[in-house]
């Protein structure tokens, strides 16, 4: 399964775009048509199975972010600012792990409306992370905050939505950063 997920972002990385077929996937991996479809049974469960890995990617770059950092509310800062970092494509390429990923790319909106319960199984190692640092920063009282679940919700839509935003703002000078982004989620935090 492996070769045709590196083929797929290999793919992707060339085009910065999931237009290609599943026989360019076939062929780049070496492997057979017979194989692919053991695994995939077509191309949305590759695609799912891209944002999978990326997510899981994703989790672990932005727990070591949040583990550098011991004050409860520096650790949501550190969440806030890497997840930002990793739904917003970059300027320059940037790697991670072996291919350019991050997961809030476009071909994710289009799974989120056709799978939605697998893109939220893919997505709460994500939103329990940040539930738990919303949890340990209200219990340090830094931020006040009734209903953390809640809370921890709005800040991951806020942070990882803003890409759409920052896609329809041309001046590059005018989109959103991702300071900006955790000062207005701190603000609203703090009550």
């Amino acid at each position: 399964m492996q070769r045709f997920l590196d083929a797929a972002f290999e793919l992707m990385d060339e085009k910065g775009t999931t237009d290609f077929t599943i026989q360019e996937v076939v062929g780049r991996s070496k492997q057979s048509l017979r194989a692919f479809y053991r695994f995939f049974d077509g191309k949305d469960h590759l695609l799912l199975a891209l944002f999978e890995e990326t997510v899981r990617e994703a989790v672990e770059d932005i727990g070591a972010a949040v583990a550098d950092e011991s004050d409860p509310v520096k650790r949501l800062r550190a969440f806030v600012i890497r997840l930002h970092e990793w739904c917003e494509p970059p300027q320059t390429p940037r790697k991670r792990g072996a291919h350019n990923r991050h997961p809030t790319s476009e071909f994710s909106v289009q799974l989120a409306l056709d799978h939605p319960e697998r893109m939220r199984e893919a997505m709460a190692p994500i939103g329990r992370m940040l539930v738990g640092l919303v949890d340990d920063a209200v219990a340090a009282k830094a931020i006040k905050v009734s209903d953390t679940r809640r809370a921890a919700t709005l800040i991951q839509q806020t942070v990882m939505f803003s890409w759409f935003g920052n896609r329809l703002v041309q001046n590059a000078k005018m989109r959103v950063t991702a300071e900006q982004t955790w000062d207005f989620c701190f603000r609203g935090l703090r009550g």
